[in-house]
């Protein structure tokens, strides 16, 4: 019987974080997925805010009933428990740190942008902003192409993990913008981790 409960969602690309985490750390058959757990800022749907007052996921349960949310702790749980090593010790660790904060403020901005377009009234939805999202993800990416590729040829770790998933949820939910152009190494970089298993698998349905 497993002892851990994921409300989990496909296309969250915070869920996916934690399930390619929960694959490489042998942990996924320990882990039931309560399915299309989704909401929004404005309608928590089916996300179990008296887990989560946030009204955000993922959420895990343990076998004690208590709940661990988000996607960063829920990670260093999983590692832990499984002592994987997807957080290095040393310089590396900081690194990793850095790259994870960075992989999931794309994220932030790139769901903002979402947010806007779905929920936003268009009479009321202000381009600018939207605009400002996207250069925080451009910067992040010019960056990452410019400095992190050294690093990215190292081991498997919670920052690649991170960074991957954010780039597929820039596919799928933002692939007009084209982040692949200017940046022929985090491109190579991408379809060489995109073929990992864990990847495989978590991949979002929808396109």
């Amino acid at each position: 019987m497993t002892s851990l409960t994921l409300f989990h969602s496909h296309n969250s690309p915070y869920v996916r974080k934690v399930m390619v985490l929960a694959h490489e750390a042998g942990l996924a058959g320990d882990i039931t997925l309560v399915e299309n757990a989704s909401g929004n800022p404005l309608d928590p749907g089916a996300i179990p805010v008296a887990a989560n007052p946030l009204g955000k996921i993922p959420v895990l349960l343990r076998s004690d009933g208590s709940a661990l949310y988000d996607s960063r702790v829920i990670c260093q749980y999983l590692d832990a428990r499984a002592q994987s090593g997807l957080y290095p010790n040393g310089p590396r660790k900081w690194d990793a740190l850095v790259l994870e904060a960075t992989a999931d403020g794309m994220l932030d901005a790139a769901l903002l942008m979402v947010y806007e377009h779905r929920l936003r009234p268009d009479a009321l939805q202000f381009p600018a902003y939207i605009d400002g999202q996207w250069s925080k993800i451009a910067r992040s990416l010019d960056l990452i192409e410019d400095r992190w590729m050294a690093y990215l040829a190292g081991p498997l770790c919670i920052g690649q993990i991170a960074l991957a998933c954010a780039l597929g949820y820039l596919d799928l939910r933002h692939a007009a913008q084209d982040w692949r152009q200017g940046r022929p190494a985090l491109t190579a970089w991408q379809i060489r981790i995109a073929a990992r298993e864990s990847l495989r698998v978590t991949a979002p349905p929808e396109a």
